[in-house]
């Protein structure tokens, strides 16, 4: 059985980026020191995670969830006045598993009613047929329990999965559920762990289709 599961915020959007602009805004606002270091850190991570990540750095009494709130605010103002910044080659790469009977699957440390928002507003949400959002899991990338969800959801077996990532953490969650990664950078590079761990890194999402196409000869 031929199946994929994608991560969603660096993969299929250039999310990050705005994600990391809010947070740093926010953090300004507040007079936070140190924010753009900080946030690579929770980059693959769930919302419960980054709260831990926060806090081991802004002391255990910081106000985390009206962060994360003034923080989401200024990132939807920003999509909104914006638009959804969508990964070059998406539909292109998403049009060709349907078509060739991929099952596609979608696991994101983001939650899902935001998942959901970003792919109808995309108009690629009926392309995935099981997605998982980071709320729906105990333990967050770099553990490997979305992505052994994900395979479940779609009935694959998970050595026989590909999964498409961006982050050190998704590399890692994919790697240690058995699956195939495939690295697709964004604001992280690859390092040599991540050399070692995915089976390839590419530039974009046009050259994971012709990888993947290759993979049938």
């Amino acid at each position: 059985m031929k199946a994929v599961v994608f991560d969603m915020d660096g993969v299929l959007f250039d999310t990050e980026r705005v994600c990391m602009e809010s947070w740093v805004k926010v953090a300004k606002h507040r007079g936070m020191q140190g924010m753009k270091d900080v946030f690579p850190l929770c980059i693959g991570r769930n919302n419960a995670d980054d709260e831990l990540i926060i806090k081991e750095h802004y002391g255990a009494d910081f106000d985390y969830q009206g962060f994360r709130q003034e923080a989401s605010d200024e990132f939807w103002k920003m999509i909104k006045e914006q638009g959804l910044p969508q990964k070059k080659g998406v539909r292109e790469l998403l049009s060709f598993l349907k078509e060739d009977g991929w099952k596609i699957g979608l696991a994101s440390s983001t939650k899902r009613a935001s998942i959901q928002n970003h792919l109808e507003n995309a108009g690629i949400l009926d392309y995935f047929s099981f997605i998982i959002g980071g709320e729906e899991i105990e333990h967050s990338k770099p553990e490997p329990e979305i992505y052994l969800k994900a395979c479940k959801g779609l009935g694959a077996v998970p050595e026989d999965t590909y999964a498409i990532e961006d982050s050190h953490n998704g590399i890692r969650s994919a790697s240690r559920a058995g699956m195939m990664p495939v690295m697709v950078p964004d604001m992280l590079p690859p390092t040599p762990e991540m050399e070692e761990l995915s089976c390839v890194i590419l530039p974009d999402l046009f050259q994971v289709r012709e990888w993947l196409e290759e993979r049938k000869e």
